[in-house]
């Protein structure tokens, strides 16, 4: 009869030896990943809508990017600090910055190239160092058309050492700044502006006099992005691209 009692305790003992708790995948990124206040809206980050391509048994995504954060930043306010003391084996860490650090006339979060680069440096480091796996991403592509209609890149020489970094500490990269080219390349200067917040006035209780910003995404190019994003993953990310299950269809690169 002992026996019969101790059966089914360890039964759920083998049962949590074999259970497999999902992968965590955090988010360290700025305003162009972001999840948003209620007051920000339509203001979306991309990051919000990645969850919906991966089962949540099997991978969760933690959007923990902030609005207005450089990688300086990130590390000052102790942001990082939070994640890596999350992290457990197997965990991934998408790090997308630039936009904030390129800001050379806002010195609250400016961050010179050289420090940019070592910051990389040091989040790879930091996640490999709780065995879990970095993945860099470089900036997504401000809206900047000029007044014949071409295109034209603002962020400098920062993607590239996004790029640097990569290659030097075989990291995985997503090349967000060079897709999201192609898709507003492909849009062109008008349509392009429906991904990102260009509202009309007396259209949204959150901006009554409208607003007319090419850095934040509409929700339509917040999706897009998202999508651009995992097409990135199943490119350059297979142990995460094996954990993928949701929509497949590739992102546009023009207008629907």
């Amino acid at each position: 009869m002992k026996s019969l009692r101790i059966l089914p305790f360890l039964l759920l003992l083998a049962a949590f030896a074999f259970f497999d708790p999902p992968v965590s995948i955090y988010l360290a990124g700025d305003s162009t990943m972001a999840q948003k206040l209620a007051s920000r809206r339509p203001e979306t980050g991309w990051g919000e809508h990645l969850q919906q391509y991966f089962d949540m048994d099997r991978a969760r995504v933690v959007n923990l990017a902030r609005n207005g954060r450089s990688t300086r930043t990130f590390i000052e306010e102790g942001r990082w600090q939070e994640i890596v003391d999350a992290l457990r084996p197997g965990d991934f860490v998408f790090i997308q910055f630039g936009h904030n650090d390129a800001s050379v006339e806002r010195t609250d979060r400016y961050t010179p190239p050289a420090d940019y680069r070592r910051n990389l440096a040091r989040f790879v480091a930091d996640v490999r160092a709780k065995q879990a796996n970095p993945v860099l991403l470089t900036p997504v592509m401000r809206r900047r058309f000029d007044e014949n209609g071409a295109f034209y890149d603002a962020h400098g020489e920062y993607p590239g050492l996004v790029r640097a970094v990569a290659a030097e500490l075989r990291v995985p990269l997503i090349d967000m700044h060079r897709t999201s080219e192609q898709v507003l390349r492909g849009y062109g200067a008008e349509p392009s502006k429906a991904l990102f917040l260009h509202i009309p006035p007396g259209t949204s209780a959150n901006y009554p006099q409208g607003l007319e910003d090419n850095t934040h995404f509409s929700p339509v190019g917040a999706e897009l992005m998202a999508a651009l994003a995992v097409a990135g993953i199943r490119e350059s990310v297979p142990e995460l691209a094996a954990l993928l299950a949701g929509p497949t269809a590739p992102a546009p690169t023009g207008p629907r």
